[in-house]
């Protein structure tokens, strides 16, 4: 099915009923609430639970655990749809379906997978992913100091994280420590926390400038006690299910890019109509014109790029990604997605002028949402760096 994709770089008919039911759904549920995140910084606690009984939670998950048992590029659907209605449950759902819930369902043993993904994938537990530190963004594996000892039947987590999607929220966090600092890069491994361990707690939540709704936040680890059986994986080789996490990570954050995207040029549209000057609507100017047809352009040239990845990396071999062509590709997707994403939104917020300017506005929200798109999931400075770097290979 994925080589279909790749060759035609567009959907099917399977996919076309997911993208649709995912817009429907979100359109529904979703948009009402966007005006009340923003301005309190609010999560609707019962959102998770609405899409598990929709069916979009855990979709990449096996039904035998609790999942939709779709794939990543319908994943990757699902996100583009509710991106287009709204932007701060969409980056919300995908912090906790692909880095959490994915990359459990990917790496962990059974007892881990039976305990923890059925209510992850029903939405009655939200998960998160801690990677980034205080003193560790762009080199999250070099820098990170949060370690893990082995006391007994437990080891025991040392650390902070910060800018942590869902972490004010997560019930379950798959985290990242250092069980031998001595190795570097090599001395990583993961762990599934909860909320309750003794030694856990949210040390803040963290106030942005856009997805305002998606609660962010800095996480504290004080000699927290994490079960042995807890440990995602072998020990120090938690190193390939962070790099393969990060790339299926940047292929789904695009697609988010993508449904932003979409929404600005539907408002953009339906503004170019409406709004009257000079005794017409501003449509009928030609610069307007030229705004609107080079937006529709890199966003058809987005969604080209961002699905061809998707399909691309759909099945990728589990501690897949890291280096080699899926590493390279999905780094240009989402480096190609979140710049043009800032184009677009910026053309958009122009072509509104001063209603584009204030705070409340749709088009606004949208446009404080894109500078992160440029930043998380590795900066697009990180993005050309591993690009270059997987051409200049051997």
């Amino acid at each position: 099915m994925s080589s279909s994709r790749t060759q035609s770089f567009g959907l099917t008919n399977d996919d076309r009923a997911v993208l649709e039911a995912a817009d429907k759904f979100a359109r529904k549920e979703f948009q009402a609430l966007s005006r009340r995140m923003d301005d309190e910084e609010w999560w609707p606690p019962e959102i998770f639970a609405k899409i598990g009984m929709a069916g979009f939670m855990g979709a990449t998950v096996s039904p035998e655990y609790g999942g939709a048992g779709m794939d990543l590029f319908s994943s990757g659907l699902i996100c583009q749809a509710f991106a287009r209605w709204n932007p701060a449950i969409a980056l919300s759902w995908a912090a906790h379906d692909n880095l959490c819930v994915n990359n459990i369902f990917r790496n962990a043993n059974e007892a881990q997978r039976r305990q923890y993904l059925p209510g992850l994938c029903d939405g009655s537990k939200i998960g998160a992913l801690g990677l980034t530190e205080p003193g560790a963004g762009s080199d999250a594996l070099g820098s990170m100091r949060t370690t893990a000892r082995r006391d007994g039947d437990h080891y025991v987590l040392n650390g902070t994280k910060i800018f942590i999607t869902n972490g004010p929220v997560a019930d379950v966090l798959l985290v990242y420590a250092k069980t031998a600092p001595e190795l570097g890069a090599k001395g990583i491994s993961a762990f599934i926390v909860e909320k309750d361990f003794p030694g856990f707690k949210v040390a803040q939540k963290l106030i942005k400038m856009g997805f305002r709704g998606s609660q962010t936040g800095e996480l504290v680890f004080d000699d927290c006690r994490v079960p042995a059986a807890n440990l995602v994986g072998k020990e120090n080789e938690g190193v390939k299910i962070v790099m393969s996490g990060l790339d299926l990570e940047r292929a789904l954050v695009a697609g988010l890019c993508v449904g932003i995207c979409e929404r600005a040029l539907e408002l953009s549209v339906e503004y170019a109509k409406t709004r009257v000057q000079f005794g017409k609507p501003i449509g009928s100017f030609q610069m307007v014109q030229a705004l609107l047809a080079e937006m529709y352009t890199e966003i058809e040239a987005m969604k080209t790029l961002v699905w061809r990845t998707l399909a691309e990396v759909n099945d990728l071999e589990v501690g897949g990604g890291g280096r080699g062509e899926a590493h390279k590709l999905t780094a240009a997707s989402i480096l190609y997605a979140g710049e043009a994403c800032n184009r677009i939104l910026n053309k958009a917020v122009q072509i509104h002028g001063g209603s584009g300017y204030i705070w409340e506005s749709e088009i606004n929200r949208l446009f404080r949402c894109i500078k992160i798109l440029e930043i998380g999931a590795g900066t697009s400075e990180v993005r050309k760096m591993i690009i270059a770097e997987e051409l200049l290979r051997g």
